[in-house]
């Protein structure tokens, strides 16, 4: 009798402790979710602009209705100052923002079904449409366009803008959030800018799809081909992409033409990994998880998950740092008046970007679903670089980059 009873005392304190822990689980997580939804609301209120719908890269001023007073003026934008890039404004990454945000939405959505969600995505696809648009230049992507210069863009892009707004949009167009109204509007995007690719990209043009003037590139960020290997996949991304929503078989004999030398590059990545940057991984990994879900041949797609899986690794191999980082930051800080500091050269850039990383790092091992290399001590790093900023009160759009993670674990279930 004394033996059944302390059986079943024991199965009583297991059967407690299982009961507690599933309670502390639940209300860690509704912790994260109510911080996240802060997050949300953050976004919305203190970094988004309603006349050009569009996200901008930090915030000079935590005052309401003054966070955005700082955007370039019509005169600045017309002189292109401080460079031909808006390099420093906040408005320089603002496709890279919104493909991260659209993709946010459609992660959103598949595991909510809020049809509040569809007014949102729609708001982040037009505001892609007018940096496609404003100019004038078919198959352009401006980095942004701010609301003191409706009309007007800084003339240099880069590789990195249109990757992120391509594979946005290509997502957004397999989304059930696009309707027939607005599918059409994307097929017509995606295939200016494969055109415009196919137009420019080529010898006489250093394979750089060029400024929106015409004139080539200063820098080197818009060439497209005899680029690096995190770089290599983006230009038969793009045209797959064309060729997906159209059905174009020109667009098709373009990602034919590139894909498999593109692969290759990619799989020679780690002989350059320590000057590759995080946000240029994350390109790479968005541009071969594309390429991944439209290729046929079973030996190329092998070779693709291979190449994902090596970005995961080197990922993994960040995020540690990167949260360590963060914690030596004072993540409530604004940025400094970038007309006076030069834009982002000075300390605070440590904090804008400690953030910005920590979301992107998890979703470069996010996006290799197939893998799910997604491990306990990743998910830890996940959930403490989401819990540690004051939402409330944060002025990089880092918090664009983990909101995406957040809702991207979510739709896979890691949280």
């Amino acid at each position: 009798m004394k033996k059944n009873s302390a059986k079943l005392a024991v199965l009583v304190l297991l059967l407690i402790g299982a009961i507690s822990s599933c309670f502390a689980q639940q209300n860690s997580s509704n912790n994260l979710f109510d911080k996240m939804e802060i997050a949300w609301q953050t976004i919305w209120t203190k970094f988004y602009s309603s006349e050009t719908k569009l996200f901008y890269d930090f915030i000079e001023s935590y005052e309401t209705g003054h966070e955005l007073d700082h955007l370039p003026t019509e005169a600045e934008v017309q002189e292109q100052n401080p460079n031909e890039c808006g390099y420093g404004t906040a408005m320089e990454d603002c496709m890279i923002s919104a493909g991260v945000l659209l993709s946010m939405v459609i992660d959103r959505y598949a595991v909510t079904q809020d049809e509040s969600l569809k007014t949102a995505a729609r708001d982040i696809f037009e505001g892609i449409e007018l940096c496609a648009t404003v100019h004038g230049a078919s198959g352009f992507i401006a980095r942004g366009v701010s609301p003191k210069a409706p009309k007007l863009v800084y003339i240099n892009s880069s590789r990195d803008q249109v990757t992120h707004a391509v594979y946005s949009l290509w997502e957004y167009y397999h989304s059930s959030l696009a309707d027939d109204e607005v599918k059409p509007r994307i097929r017509k995007l995606l295939s200016e800018v494969a055109d415009r690719m196919i137009r420019n990209v080529i010898p006489e043009n250093n394979y750089d799809f060029l400024c929106v003037d015409g004139t080539p590139c200063r820098r080197g960020i818009c060439k497209m081909y005899n680029v690096m290997g995190h770089e290599a996949a983006r230009l038969p991304m793009i045209y797959a992409a064309a060729w997906d929503a159209t059905g174009k078989t020109l667009y098709f004999d373009q990602y034919r033409k590139y894909i498999n030398e593109a692969v290759d590059m990619s799989l020679n990545l780690e002989k350059n990994t320590p000057s590759v940057t995080t946000y240029g991984l994350l390109q790479m990994q968005l541009s071969l998880n594309l390429l991944l879900q439209l290729e046929t041949e079973n030996e190329l797609k092998d070779s693709i998950r291979q190449a994902m899986q090596i970005v995961c690794r080197i990922a993994s191999e960040r995020s540690a740092g990167v949260l360590e980082t963060m914690k030596t930051r004072d993540l409530t800080e604004v940025a400094p008046n970038w007309r006076k500091a030069g834009g982002l050269n000075g300390e605070y850039r440590k904090t804008w970007y400690a953030v910005r990383e920590a979301g992107e790092l998890a979703l470069i091992q996010l996006l290799a679903t197939e893998n799910r290399s997604f491990d306990e001590k990743q998910k830890s790093i996940l959930i403490d670089s989401l819990l540690m900023p004051d939402y409330k009160k944060i002025s990089t759009c880092g918090v664009y980059d983990l909101l995406g993670a957040y809702w991207k674990a979510r739709r896979l279930d890691v949280l």
